[in-house]
């Protein structure tokens, strides 16, 4: 009987375990400010997610909200991981391939997981804010959200199960052969004390150039010149496999994937990560093809880390064939601002210009290749250890705050050629990514930067469908067309190209003689578009600006306007 009962309370908790955890009781809890009061959709946002835990909150989210989510495979990484997707917007208004769109994406770079955070936080918010906040309900009415939460999932899980500094692995999992010796060399680095992270090693040593500080035994400090040190540094904890003077050179990947995008491609000997060709990777394949399913995309972010940077194009000098237009700076340089307002700490820079250049870049190709509008923000800067500007000590942090939880211990280990060495030093999951207290203020701050992003995408009105009898038994019907927020229906570099088709303003309810586009309206000064004059062609409607446009049409006494923009969204209007 007691091991029925055992059983019991066994399969009782599994089953706990694996149902999705729903809303609480609502009589234990007083709203904050900004915050879902009681989401359906438990999550935490003081941990990483590995990527069953990120099916899984994807999974809950559309289940929960089927109205708003719509969650699918974007394509397959090359270990066969589903690259999630997740559509957010309300259902019952329009279609999503018909309302403007703002994409987000995380960890391109397999150590720099932090990013798919940002992305889920902003669904799960958008979902759990719908009901509470009328500004989300109204933007998720009006615009849609694509969010891939990970681009990188099998080098994020490997970051995560196998040996790694903060620092590694930067690429994806297609095995390269980092050191041209001709071996592919998928092995993890060598952990000497098997405890997951590949910290530094030291040895004692009659020639040591290092001591440990007085004030902090962790720390190691140099000694001055012509003094002795107890110590010599080792470097990263390894093990130089072929005698060529490196350690753990021949791991996972060793290409960059945010250097094989195709828009300022270079090959490897001139921009180092690059693969053999643009898109030679499966993962950026899933990216490249599921824009081009969604046209739509007006807007996107890209989340990198680290240095509490929001980061714009172009990414190198000139800008080559992205050359951003004087309308599109006003854009891009209104909407930075604003976000080192929202992003306490962060600094809105240019990349070639503040940092270097990177060719076959993410950016520069949403912007030249897609026409959309795009920001990179590289998480986490030392501002937010103590929120002021002075240089951060991290072992002062980890200590006063952490409590020591980010460093490992010195111990001692035999390696097969130094001997006795210790190993120790911080933690994989400290430098690069945010503590667990620290990351969903960042989170929402980040969100919110986005959610402004989507907001600014264009919104077409159709105003003052106007009807009037002329001579001949004809009507002449004119309407307005206005854009009244920040982004234009094209950028600079769409127009150019000509990437997406132009706006397409529709007449119904008669047959139309003419049309045409009202250059002035106070002079009468139009001009005349004598091809298919019922469908007329706007090149563009910039932000905060309007069209006028006029018809001569026989027949007919009630007559609706609608115009149709790839990136600027559908609207309509009747004449009364």
């Amino acid at each position: 009987m007691k091991k029925y009962f055992t059983c019991l309370l066994t399969v009782g908790l599994v089953l706990a375990y694996r149902l999705p955890v729903s809303s609480q009781n609502a009589e234990l809890f007083f709203k904050a400010a900004g915050s879902p009061a009681n989401p359906k959709v438990q999550a935490s946002w003081n941990k990483y997610y590995t990527y069953d835990g990120i099916t899984e909150l994807c999974r809950n989210l559309a289940k929960s909200y089927p109205n708003l989510v719509t969650m699918e495979s974007a394509g397959k990484s090359y270990k066969g991981r589903d690259i999630i997707a997740l559509t957010i917007t309300d259902k019952n208004i329009g279609k999503p391939d018909y309302k403007p769109g703002f994409y987000i994406d995380g960890n391109i770079h397999s150590n720099e997981i932090q990013g798919t955070e940002m992305a889920l936080y902003t669904a799960w918010y958008l979902c759990e804010m719908y009901n509470e906040n009328k500004f989300i309900s109204d933007l998720l009415k009006d615009k849609v959200f694509y969010i891939l939460p990970t681009i990188n999932p099998d080098a994020r899980q490997y970051f995560m199960d196998e040996p790694n500094t903060a620092s590694s692995p930067r690429s994806g999992l297609v095995p390269m052969d980092n050191d041209r010796d001709g071996l592919y060399d998928e092995d993890p680095p060598d952990d000497l004390n098997h405890d997951g992270i590949i910290s530094m090693m030291r040895r004692k040593s009659p020639f040591g150039t290092y001591n440990t500080d007085p004030s902090d035994p962790r720390k190691m400090v140099r000694v001055a010149p012509g003094e002795k040190g107890e110590y010599e540094l080792l470097g990263l904890e390894g093990i130089d496999n072929d005698g060529d003077g490196l350690v753990n050179e021949d791991g996972v990947g060793g290409y960059d994937p945010n250097r094989d995008y195709g828009f300022n491609w270079e090959p490897a000997y001139i921009q180092q990560g690059s693969g053999k060709y643009p898109f030679s990777f499966p993962e950026n394949q899933a990216v490249r093809d599921f824009s081009m399913k969604h046209r739509n995309i007006t807007g996107a972010q890209s989340f990198h880390n680290s240095g509490g940077l929001i980061l714009r194009g172009p990414s190198i000098r000139g800008g080559g064939a992205e050359v951003f237009t004087h309308t599109d700076e006003n854009v891009i340089n209104s909407i930075g601002l604003k976000g080192q307002k929202i992003i306490a700490g962060y600094k809105f820079i240019i990349i070639w210009k503040d940092m270097y250049p990177v060719y076959g870049g993410e950016l520069d190709w949403w912007y030249g290749a897609i026409g959309s509008y795009v920001f990179s923000n590289e998480l986490w800067n030392d501002y937010l250890m103590y929120n002021d500007t002075t240089a951060a000590d991290s072992y002062e942090f980890d200590r006063l705050l952490l409590f020591e939880d980010a460093f490992v211990p010195w111990q001692e280990v035999d390696h097969p050629v130094y001997g006795k060495v210790e190993v120790g030093g911080f933690n994989k999951n400290f430098g690069r990514i945010h503590p667990g207290f620290l990351l969903e203020s960042d989170a929402h701050r980040n969100a919110a930067f986005c959610i402004y992003n989507a907001w600014v995408t264009p919104k077409l009105e159709v105003r003052d469908v106007k009807v009037k009898s002329i001579a001949g038994g004809l009507k002449e019907v004119t309407a307005t067309i206005v854009n009244s927020q920040l982004m234009p229906t094209h950028s600079g570099t769409n127009l150019k190209y000509r990437i997406d088709p132009p706006d397409y303003v529709y007449i119904d309810g008669g047959k139309v003689i003419a049309g045409m586009l009202v250059i002035d309206k106070d002079r009468n000064i139009t001009r005349e578009q004598k091809d298919n004059p019922q469908r007329l062609e706007v090149l563009n409607i910039d932000g905060y600006q309007h069209v006028d446009l006029k018809w001569i049409v026989r027949d007919g006494n009630k007559f609706t306007v609608r115009v149709e923009s790839v990136k600027g969204g559908r609207a309509s209007g009747q004449s009364k």
